[in-house]
């Protein structure tokens, strides 16, 4: 039994400690009011248990101390020290809000860097806003089917309603040959979901896009009713109906033809906006994940078959429109088309570039931009044929139409409408009224009309054969497609001389004279097809959509040329008037600068040119290192001095890459911020092998008669840059902090077994800074080099789905999920990457410990004030047994139904996301009650349990926010339609472990320490396998995460029911009573 001391040496302040005393029978005792041991074969104090030795006196008879006064105060102070330095080593193994040097740092330079990159991303490289907003009248005609996105309206519809029954009623009524080309009014639907979040769930999805078929099966029958169609007879009835979806409901519309009941050849047109077709928004779903790898291997499945008959979308066309750095909502990369469709059905342009829209657009603004509006109105009326059941024309025109709608008429795959025009300007070779300039020279025109008759200008193309071929380009503030305008370009060729015939197959006759018409004429054909607009570029310019009339620019190669002899620019105007003119034949050599700088030197150093002052009309400075997403520049040039005569434009700048197309333009330019949507992490290889990359491009427009060079430097904007990383690796905010929390309750659970004592997650983390977590980062930064290095090789055979099973001979050439590991970079130079995000996700774990604690002291404080005992009942008797409340053990058969209901409930009505939400505030409420019993007893297996259940609160927390996204679309749902099932989500597997880990931990039940080095090892290897698997597929398999920490709770709860002691009828019901080995004392458990 335990003896209580009583005599001179109780006035002596001794902090309490548990120790023991050796009686005089020889058995050993437990004593808790003194701080040293007292031997009875020696009769003196172990002095190792203090500083410094101290001065003792002999121990009388009874075993009662007598010291001397000096002996005592001496003892005293050295106690007070010694009790001093152990208070606080104890506070600091035992607080878990306990930090280190390293922790600290690491916490300050995280928060540092991610306030950095939000601050660059709300703030740097932003593209500036030229939408004009769609106002909504009364209309009518409904034309297309409108499919809104994850949470849109179907009232999204109602600008494209609007801008087309205004084309329509201005334009379209108003052309008497309309009809006969076969265009009419449309007819507008839109679909309704509810507002449904499909870029969540995949079944959602997939409901939709089935939904939507239905809905296109009514709409064609609609057209077979007599009384509900105004249509002319003769007009075949439609069998296909155009569709244009919005973000999700772009990926809708392409599901919608993988589904079995999809009516073959109702859908032939496709248009998208701001629509994830690349990949998955985000990967918490496994049904998202599993929908976008059916849709997408079904249309590269289908383009890559050798012949057109066995491609079931030979027929369709589809066009995706990407808002650009605006869009916070989807990264526009997504909206590529490279890896699923080849660009004669489709391609991604972006709506900088977009004629006369030449602005970049949020998420939203891509349905109400009115620019944009415009363009998609016009370009579907000029795909419309109501002569055919199609109601389109065919798949090659329909391309055609919307690469000229949509294209900038630069890119290298837009064809020339020059060798389709027929000639029909007659123009003779008359030395008084035109004039011949010598070959070579440039074109100036400075204002027109200073003739009284058209005067035409005759630049001769360059012969065959030269050295440095020549292309034409040519510049004006003029439009050269409205009719009566003062300007016009011809190309021409030499008319055969025969009489009587050459005039009259000539529809129109410029500076014929009754003297003329025996000398040489010129049969020449319009290029206003071929004309490009350009934003103007002035002094009063500020961005490339200000209200202004653009510039007219034309650009022939020399096979463009080969068949012609002239290129005529021809002066029309009768009175004066102000206006401009350059016309040039220049060389590749001289227009066309390559740089050959690497990306690591262009990024260290920088980009200096200097274009000198006899240049052409356009230079393209091409940087082929310049190709990643990731990165953003900042250009600047110099002045430019111009002479007496005054400059004609401001330089005007194009920054373009061939794949996806992207354009943007900078007018007036003096400094512009160069990003770009080139290479990014994790997106798919092209369909099928391309050319090299030839990186960003640069386009200059600049003023010649100027005759001055110009200074041109490029620099990296890290700040910008930064800003770049948040659109890309947004869930790696969610995966990797998973790896050090990981690699933390490893390190715990090691110390744990090896001494006992379950440090703080704190401590753990400080521990690992030191130790382990650098090295896995830096292994994993070494592995992300060869990834990225192995990119740039030969694809190899593809790997179908995660785990590389199954292939199709068609598609061995392509692995389209060979980014999808680790970061999904394709640059090696970007192996910082995984320091820098390994270094802010352990400032957000250290972040998110500090204020779960916080929340746990939070309900401590109500929960203290309700469980409290009066003072005079003592918290803790003499045996050390815990008589608090806190964790009175609950009954089996209460346990046992509770846990049952919640598995009944979730295999029936709700998601297992709803349970794991239940089991997290289980959780919290656990740990309140655990810091309830650890300031009621400060003992050390209350210390270990509350850590224990601290930590494993914290995994639960990073695990969340995988959950959320489908518990919000089972809540709308139920907000919608509560009598509609929920059918996905329903596995009892994917949740009973959580459930049963968090139920055993309710009643206060520690985890018992495993003795045996299999079971240690499986626990170690199992978190060490959970950090590896966070890091390499957390970001495009996000929803494994949940599934991996399942199988550790499933472990944890094995080590509960058997402990060391293997598979037992006592460890299965001391799991639910809540008691059995603790790890410690068998007396001290709670």
């Amino acid at each position: 039994m335990p003896r209580r001391l009583s005599g001179p040496i109780e006035h002596i302040d001794y902090p309490p400690k548990d120790r023991r005393i050796h009686a005089h029978d020889g058995e050993e005792r437990r004593f808790t009011s003194l701080k040293c041991e007292v031997k009875k074969e020696s009769h003196t104090l172990d002095k190792k248990n203090f500083e410094k030795p101290v001065d003792i006196a002999h121990l009388s008879p009874n075993g009662l101390m007598s010291l001397t006064r000096a002996t005592r105060l001496e003892q005293e102070e050295t106690l007070d020290k010694a009790s001093e330095q152990r208070n606080w080593r104890r506070w600091r193994t035992r607080s878990p809000w306990a930090f280190s040097l390293p922790m600290l740092v690491s916490t300050v330079i995280a928060v540092v860097l991610l306030l950095s990159i939000i601050h660059a991303f709300l703030t740097k490289q932003l593209d500036p806003k030229g939408c004009d907003m769609c106002w909504s009248r009364p209309v009518k005609g409904v034309p297309i089917l409108f499919i809104p996105g994850n949470a849109g309206s179907f009232k999204q519809a109602r600008c494209l309603e609007f801008e087309s029954a205004q084309y329509y009623h201005n334009v379209i009524q108003q052309d008497p040959h309309a009809l006969k080309r076969g265009v009419t009014s449309l007819d507008f639907f839109a679909v309704d979901f509810n507002e449904d979040f499909s870029a969540f769930h995949g079944q959602t999805l997939l409901d939709q896009a089935e939904f939507v078929n239905d809905a296109v099966a009514y709409i064609l029958s609609l057209y077979h009713d007599p009384q509900r169609v105004q249509r002319d007879p003769n007009l075949p009835d439609p069998s296909s109906v155009i569709l244009i979806g919005h973000s999700m409901g772009g990926v809708v519309a392409r599901a919608m033809l993988t589904m079995p009941n999809y009516q073959s050849n109702s859908i032939n047109t496709i248009v998208t906006m701001s629509a994830p077709h690349a990949r998955a928004p985000v990967s918490v779903d496994s049904d998202l994940v599993r929908a976008y790898e059916k849709v997408n291997k079904y249309w590269r499945d289908a383009y890559l078959q050798k012949w057109a008959n066995d491609n079931p979308l030979w027929h369709v066309t589809l066009v995706s429109i990407a808002g650009g750095g605006l869009d916070t909502v989807v990264p526009s990369d997504y909206a590529s088309l490279e890896s699923l469709v080849p660009n004669t059905h489709g391609f991604t342009v972006f709506t900088s570039g977009i004629p006369n829209v030449w602005s970049g657009c949020d998420h939203i603004q891509t349905t109400w931009c009115v620019q944009l509006m415009k363009a998609i109105v016009r370009s579907i009326f000029d795909t419309v044929d109501v002569h055919r059941p199609s109601q389109t024309k065919p798949r090659a025109e329909r391309i055609r139409i919307f690469k000229r709608w949509y294209l900038t008429g630069m890119e290298h795959i837009m064809e020339k409408a020059l060798p389709q025009q027929e000639a029909s300007t007659l123009v003779p070779l008359e030395k008084d009224s035109n004039s011949v300039l010598p070959v070579g020279d440039r074109l100036i025109l400075r204002d027109f009309g200073h003739n009284e008759r058209p005067k035409a200008y005759l630049l001769p193309i360059p012969p065959k054969g030269s050295l440095d071929t020549k292309s034409f380009t040519f510049l004006s503030d003029q439009s050269l497609r409205k009719d009566g305008g003062a300007l016009e370009v011809l190309v021409c060729s030499i008319l055969p001389l025969q009489p009587g015939h050459s005039a009259a197959l000539l529809s129109m006759s410029l500076g014929l004279s009754e003297e003329a018409r025996g000398s040489t004429r010129l049969a020449c054909k319009s290029s206003a097809p071929d004309v490009i607009d350009l934003p103007a570029s002035t002094r009063r310019s500020s961005y490339a959509f200000d209200k202004a009339e653009p510039f007219s620019y034309l650009h022939y190669s020399p096979s463009d040329l080969a068949d012609y002899r002239f290129v005529a620019v021809v002066d029309k105007a009768t009175e004066p008037q102000r206006g401009w003119a350059i016309a040039e034949f220049g060389g590749s050599s001289d227009s066309v600068v390559t740089i050959s700088t690497g990306l690591r030197s262009l990024s260290t150093n920088g980009l200096h040119l200097k274009l000198p002052a006899e240049r052409p009309l356009v230079t393209r400075i091409q940087v082929p290192a310049l190709h990643s997403s990731l990165l953003a520049f900042h250009l600047a040039l110099g002045p430019q001095a111009c002479g007496e005569g005054g400059e004609l434009f401001t330089p005007l700048l194009r920054q373009f890459i061939e794949e996806p197309h992207e354009s943007k333009y900078f007018v007036n330019v003096k400094d512009a911020n160069i990003s770009l949507h080139g290479i990014a992490p994790f997106m798919p290889p092209p369909l099928r092998a391309q050319a090299a990359n030839t990186g960003v491009s640069l386009q200059f427009w600049s003023d010649p008669t100027c005759n001055s060079s110009i200074e041109l430097s490029l620099k990296i904007d890290v700040s910008g840059s930064m800003g770049k990383l948040v659109m890309r690796y947004r869930l790696v905010f969610a995966a990797f902090p998973l790896l050090v929390v990981a690699l933390v309750l490893r390190k715990q659970f090691q110390i744990y077994d090896e001494t006992g004592n379950f440090i703080t997650f704190a401590e753990s983390l400080d521990i690992c800074l030191r130790s382990s977590l650098p090295l896995l980062i830096l292994a994993l930064s070494v592995f992300a080099v060869s990834l990225a290095g192995s990119s740039a090789v030969s694809p190899g055979v593809r790997a179908k789905g995660l785990f590389g099973t199954g292939g199709n001979a068609t598609e061995a050439a392509v692995d389209f999920t060979r980014n999808d590991l680790l970061l999904g970079s394709q640059d090696p130079i970007f192996w910082f990457l995984m320091p820098l995000f390994g270094l802010i996700s352990v400032g957000a774990c250290v972040l998110v410990n500090y204020a779960a604690l916080g929340v746990t002291h939070l309900f401590y404080l109500p929960y203290h004030y309700l469980t409290a005992r009066p003072s005079w009942v003592r918290m803790e008797d003499i045996s050390g047994r815990s008589i608090s409340p806190a964790f009175s053990a609950s009954s089996p058969r209460r346990r046992l139904i509770t846990t049952c209901i919640l598995l009944v409930l979730v295999s029936t009505l709700i998601p297992y996301q709803f349970a794991f939400l239940d089991a997290v505030l289980v959780q919290l409420l656990t740990c309140t009650r655990a810091l309830r019993l650890v300031r009621a007893s400060n003992s050390p297996f209350h210390h270990n349990f509350y850590n224990y259940t601290h930590s494993i609160f914290l995994l639960m927390l990073w695990v969340l926010p995988i959950n959320l996204p489908v518990l919000v679309v089972w809540i709308h749902n139920l907000a919608v339609h509560w009598l509609t099932p929920f059918s996905t989500h329903h596995n009892i597997i994917s949740i009973m472990p959580y459930l049963i880990l968090v139920e055993t931990l309710t009643g206060g039940k520690m985890i018992p320490r495993l003795h045996g080095s299999w079971g240690r090892h499986i626990t170690y290897v199992g978190f060490f396998a959970l950090a590896v698997c966070a890091a390499l597929y957390g970001v495009s398999y996000a929803y494994l995460l949940h599934h991996l920490v399942n199988g550790m709770c499933a472990w944890l709860v094995a080590v509960h029911t058997w402990g060391s002691g293997g598979v037992t009828l006592k460890g299965m019901r001391e799991i639910l009573e809540g008691d059995g080995d603790s790890g410690e004392d068998p007396k001290k458990q709670p």
